[in-house]
């Protein structure tokens, strides 16, 4: 098994892929039926559209590859890494190094100011600090800058700050330090049409740039134009 802490990887040829999921599948409950989800192979700076009805699982699902729920059956590895295998403190620690999550609900922490809600995951990650160039501060602030967050606006509490201002802020969040992996989960919802293209151009654009993988969960089908791959629940990988 891999040190979950270890340096990084390069992104050569015959590195393990960034997301692979086999035989996967969650019960709420004892009496609720269980949620079976699609095997998954996903290399390393790729993109990924997840998509289906609510009810679907798909939070779920998210959920699970970030190490956040337990699977009832299946192997989930990231980087070459068996999630399950690890305890709870080395998943944690994990997601901390090598995961960037965008919640659906945003998880900003409301008493902090927009450019330190961006630079938290450097504080929580070594690893992420010491990617962070020059400097977290510095790099905090390009990822603003490009998500259209206006410079007035950094030292403010999140809480001052508009729905899709909080969108962008949590994009950041998950963009620093160039995690190999990010989650997103729905996180265009609060976007009308205009500027949820321009969001996820901007995501996938900075994602190429730094070779992070992307998952990205919808229900709107119309996004999946942007990525590499795409899945329903339930069926085939495209």
């Amino acid at each position: 098994m891999n040190n979950p802490s270890e340096p990084r990887a390069n992104s050569s040829q015959g590195a393990p892929a960034a997301l692979e999921v086999e035989s996967l599948s969650f019960r709420w409950g004892s009496d609720q039926p269980a949620l079976v989800f699609p095997d998954v192979s996903l290399p390393r700076g790729e993109h990924l559209f997840l998509h289906g009805p609510s009810g679907t699982g798909k939070s779920t699902f998210l959920s699970l590859l970030a190490g956040m729920l337990p699977p009832a059956t299946g192997t989930i590895r990231l980087l070459g890494t068996g999630i399950r295998q690890l305890s709870a403190c080395k998943r944690d620690r994990f997601r901390a190094d090598h995961i960037g999550v965008i919640f659906q609900q945003f998880n900003l922490v409301p008493y902090l100011t927009a450019e330190a809600n961006v630079i938290l995951p450097c504080r929580l990650s070594s690893i992420r600090k010491a990617a962070a160039e020059p400097t977290p501060v510095l790099a905090a602030r390009r990822l603003l800058t490009a998500l259209a967050i206006p410079e007035s606006q950094w030292q403010r509490k999140v809480t001052q700050l508009s729905i899709g201002q909080q969108q962008r802020i949590a994009a950041a969040r998950a963009l620093i330090g160039a995690p190999e992996i990010i989650l997103a989960d729905e996180p265009t919802s609060a976007l009308d049409s205009d500027n949820r293209d321009r969001f996820i151009d901007l995501l996938l654009t900075m994602a190429e740039e730094r070779h992070t993988s992307v998952l990205f969960v919808s229900h709107d089908r119309a996004l999946a134009r942007h990525f590499h791959h795409q899945i329903a629940l339930g069926q085939v990988p495209a």
